[in-house]
């Protein structure tokens, strides 16, 4: 007959087991599926890839990219929403993840419930970047044009809801000001309409913009946040002009589905916090425009609560809706 502490142990393996507190024996013991959100050849498909040798040598196991654009990163994670949670599916992600929520009016997915978060990868650095023609220089005498000539400037984005536009619309709230948000299909085509002269400034990664800064076809009058960037050190921040609480998150980040084992994910995660910290990781992702910013899942999750309480209250009162 069994005795009752042995009762007690299996009891507790079951509750165990159940929550996904237990140890994922052998894994990984086939190769591991990426999901990435983007299209081939974007910043977040580039920072996989050159993730991809390191975790392959680290878990043993091929890494598997899998490209899933389109739908603002929902049909991504649409898909790693419903497979399996074995620890052979991850999502990366955009900061769109904390906000698709609020910009749709219905998704197939839960990002609170059917999600969780592994860990942040990586930063990009926003620059806030104007034609050369226009006459503010700076952050302030930007705003005291925009106050003097309401609705008349213009800001470019990659479309409605995205994080280009949501910068704006979080700026133009900050310093009480009317600017026309102008949204294109992408935002290399914003970006060359700024230089065009079309229209007046745009948010737009550090990695896009910086190139065309030195040529002299833009002039960078900020860098949206507290930090400044490398490929821009001497462009100063918004946290500087004045508006310490402004930031233009731009990041990418790994998912997986609820349920994944906690152990599977305690791994991934130590692994990438060690790839990103790699000497040849830290140089590549530096000649992208990118930060590595590895980070606890707890730290991250905190992080992306964060950041939907703040943009969902935008959005919320923008009246900003995608279908």
């Amino acid at each position: 007959m069994r005795s009752a502490s042995f009762l007690r142990v299996v009891a507790i393996g079951i509750v165990a087991l159940a929550s996904g507190a237990a140890p994922a024996q052998g894994w990984p013991d086939k190769p591991i599926r990426v999901i990435v959100s983007f299209p081939p050849g974007g910043v977040h498909d580039t920072l996989t890839r050159v993730l991809q040798p390191r975790l392959t040598e680290a878990l043993g196991q091929p890494i598997v990219i899998d490209n899933r654009g389109g739908a603002g990163g929902n049909i991504a994670a649409d898909a790693v929403a419903k497979s399996a949670p074995d620890g052979y599916t991850f999502l990366v992600g955009s900061e769109a993840l904390a906000t698709n929520q609020f910009l749709y009016r219905s998704l197939s997915y839960d990002i609170n419930k059917d999600l969780v978060p592994v860990a942040k990868l990586a930063d990009y650095p926003v620059a806030l970047i104007a034609h050369p023609s226009l006459s503010a220089n700076t952050v302030s005498e930007l705003v005291a044009l925009a106050r003097a000539k309401p609705g008349e400037i213009s800001f470019g984005s990659a479309g409605v809801g995205t994080a280009g536009h949501l910068a704006g619309e979080l700026f133009r709230s900050m310093a009480g000001i009317d600017m026309l948000h102008v949204p294109y299909k992408g935002g290399a085509a914003a970006m060359n309409d700024v230089m065009a002269g079309r229209i007046q400034v745009m948010f737009l990664s550090v990695a896009l913009s910086a190139p065309q800064v030195r040529q002299g076809k833009l002039k960078a009058l900020a860098i949206a946040g507290r930090k400044c960037a490398g490929l821009m050190p001497d462009v100063p921040t918004t946290a500087e002009a004045g508006y310490p609480e402004f930031e233009a998150p731009l990041f990418s980040s790994l998912y997986a589905p609820a349920g994944t084992p906690a152990a599977v994910l305690e791994r991934m995660n130590a692994e990438l916090q060690k790839a990103l910290l790699a000497g040849d990781v830290q140089k590549r992702l530096a000649e992208l425009g990118a930060v590595p910013a590895p980070s606890s899942a707890e730290d991250f999750s905190r992080l992306m609560k964060d950041a939907a309480a703040r943009l969902g209250k935008l959005i919320r009162e923008r009246n900003l809706q995608l279908d």
